[in-house]
């Protein structure tokens, strides 16, 4: 914690998708640790950003509704901060396939824009970029190592490898301090729960919290889970490993969490977490099989190794205190 303060304390620091639930915990983080924080959100409704999700900080940070599609806004933004933590992106598999261009703009085009405007603009600033393990696709061995192939299934995962390699090209060629974090299913406080395009555990806890029975798909395959918090502190540890002698600069990590479980173990465990509830195990659906990936679960020993992060929230705990926030809230995010 003493190595982030000195880190963070008094920097300036930009975050894209800073409305979204792990860009709002991250920004949280940084506060309490003394950064000045300006959070760029779009807040285009299917993509999870919530003013919610920044109550009680309103005066402790910057907020400005941007999109990062409008390169001429981003040359702009960029300017003066020391970091960027890149969390803007379109999440939903489903969506990606109806509408592909949507996505390609998003996670692709887009992230040219914030690169460019940071190598002409700012190319000082360090950079975290949130990426996914939805890049690796079916996985041909378990756990999956950042060496895995890169397999995608979804146009989705097609379009992160780009912008995920755009990080990593900038880093090589021009200097640009990038690293880049490859996210299994993250879950906590302020995720979207309005429907499955974050997570299919949002729903899940939605309709528990509504005292409605919950649907598990297929029930058999296996999952790992990181808590928010916990994600967050591995972009804090990831740019602060961009000082210096940069020593994460145009490195990926994988995130991981601290068990692998089942799904239908999963639900079982998040009914027990909330003190009751019901679900009901059916047949995956048959217009999602071609872009299912089956059992995923990461290695995430590099990022232990190198920058000393790992989970410190129990997946049973992590579930409990999710439930218990949207027992209170679940009317900001419906």
């Amino acid at each position: 914690m003493n190595s982030l303060r000195t880190a963070f304390d008094g920097a300036s620091v930009l975050m894209t998708g800073g409305l979204g639930f792990i860009g709002a915990t991250l920004a949280r983080q940084l506060v309490a640790l003394g950064a000045r924080v300006t959070l760029v959100d779009s807040l285009i409704p299917e993509y999870g950003g919530n003013l919610f999700n920044v109550a009680g900080l309103e005066d402790k940070l910057r907020i400005n509704i941007s999109d990062v599609r409008d390169a001429h806004s981003m040359r702009y933004l960029v300017q003066g901060h020391d970091y960027l933590f890149n969390l803007a992106g379109q999440t939903s598999h489903m969506d990606s396939m109806q509408d592909p261009l949507t996505d390609l703009e998003i996670n692709s085009r887009a992230q040219l824009y914030i690169l460019e405007a940071c190598r002409h603009e700012n190319p000082a600033i360090r950079i975290v970029f949130a990426s996914t393990r939805q890049i690796y696709g079916k996985p041909e061995r378990l756990p999956v190592d950042e060496s895995h192939p890169l397999r995608p299934v979804d146009v989705n995962g097609i379009h992160k490898i780009a912008g995920e390699a755009y990080h990593t090209l900038y880093s090589h060629v021009y200097g640009l301090r990038t690293a880049s974090l490859r996210l299994t299913n993250t879950y906590g406080p302020r995720m979207r729960v309005v429907d499955a395009r974050q997570t299919f555990l949002g729903i899940w806890i939605r309709l528990l919290v509504e005292g409605k029975p919950f649907d598990v798909w297929g029930g058999e395959q296996l999952r790992d889970f990181t808590f928010v918090d916990d994600a967050a502190d591995a972009f804090l540890r990831a740019a602060a490993a961009l000082n210096d002698d940069g020593a994460a600069a145009g490195r990926v990590y994988n995130l991981g969490g601290n068990e692998v479980i089942a799904l239908r173990e999963l639900a079982t465990l998040l009914v027990e977490a909330a003190g009751g509830g019901a679900f009901n195990v059916r047949s995956y659906p048959a217009e999602r099989k071609p872009i299912d990936i089956g059992d995923y679960y990461a290695d995430d020993s590099r990022i232990r190794a190198e920058l000393g992060w790992q989970p410190q929230t129990a997946l049973r705990d992590g579930l409990a205190r999710t439930v218990a926030y949207y027992r209170e809230h679940l009317a900001e995010y419906i």
